[in-house]
């Protein structure tokens, strides 16, 4: 299909953006309000004019035929904002109430379920470097949705304005600071990478096996899902939290109607009772 004028910019229609919010529900379980229209238009108008498609409709007739495409445009509509050391009591909580118990214990495990570019998982790292040392056996399993943001985080390289919120002692112990063509920018410790693996997984299909751990991180993501989708996540999740474990969500945040399976210790802090 060839526009008329390839030089106005493709309309998003309601039809097309109830098309693409269908999608993204089904897809990644995140629900878009009206006001998100012109969200929608702006993040997905870039690509139509790179692949020369002259409507929102026909590049929906694209991506619904192949699944690259398909990626392609969940990474767009996805949004990934986060930062270093992002709502700190977490931190705190982690390294002063719960890390003092697991010393002595088997491998300490984390999983940062919603882990955007990085900074989460390797905020974890640095807190249980400190604690439990780079001797014990622990590991953080990081995992999105989005390929994008997936392949910035296991690259470990943040332009040193984003790395604001790393305490000072951290950010000289644990990161490198770039010289030549990465001049500006920080790159996080081979020996804290090392220990955070990467995984596309989405949340609202059957999980891999992951294993058992001891903390999860499912902050910022639940904002963006309706109560059914929040209780199905959560439901999945729930199995792969030992009995005793935590279970951390954002602030903004909240597990009521969602599950009883979690007692809440402190505000956006919930724990598994023990077997």
């Amino acid at each position: 299909m060839v526009r008329e004028n390839p030089g106005a910019p493709a309309v998003l229609s309601d039809k097309e953006f109830q098309l693409f919010r269908s999608l993204i529900h089904k897809q990644a379980g995140i629900s878009l309000g009206d006001a998100k229209k012109p969200l929608v238009a702006g993040r997905l108008s870039k690509r139509l004019r790179q692949l020369e498609i002259g409507s929102y409709s026909e590049y929906f007739r694209q991506v619904q035929g192949n699944a690259q495409e398909m990626q392609h445009a969940i990474d767009l509509l996805t949004t990934n904002e986060t930062y270093f050391f992002r709502e700190p009591k977490h931190f705190d909580f982690l390294r002063d109430q719960i890390l003092p118990g697991a010393i002595g214990r088997g491998p300490f495990r984390v999983w940062s379920a919603a882990c955007s570019s990085g900074e989460e998982p390797y905020t974890i790292a640095m807190v249980l470097a400190e604690s439990l040392g780079l001797q014990r056996p622990w590991e953080i399993v990081a995992s999105d949705l989005s390929t994008r943001v997936l392949k910035e985080a296991a690259g470990g390289l943040y332009p040193l304005a984003d790395c604001d919120g790393i305490p000072r002692p951290l950010l000289h112990k644990h990161c490198l600071r770039g010289i030549g063509a990465h001049e500006g920018s920080v790159l996080i410790n081979p020996a804290l990478r090392e220990r955070v693996g990467f995984r596309q997984i989405n949340l609202n299909n059957a999980l891999p096996n992951l294993g058992i751990f001891d903390v999860i991180f499912l902050r910022n993501v639940m904002i963006y899902f309706d109560v059914e989708t929040k209780q199905q996540v959560v439901r999945r999740l729930l199995p792969m939290l030992r009995p005793g474990g935590h279970f951390m969500i954002s602030h903004s945040e909240n597990l009521n109607g969602i599950t009883e399976a979690l007692k809440p210790v402190r505000p956006s802090i919930y724990r598994k009772p023990d077997a």
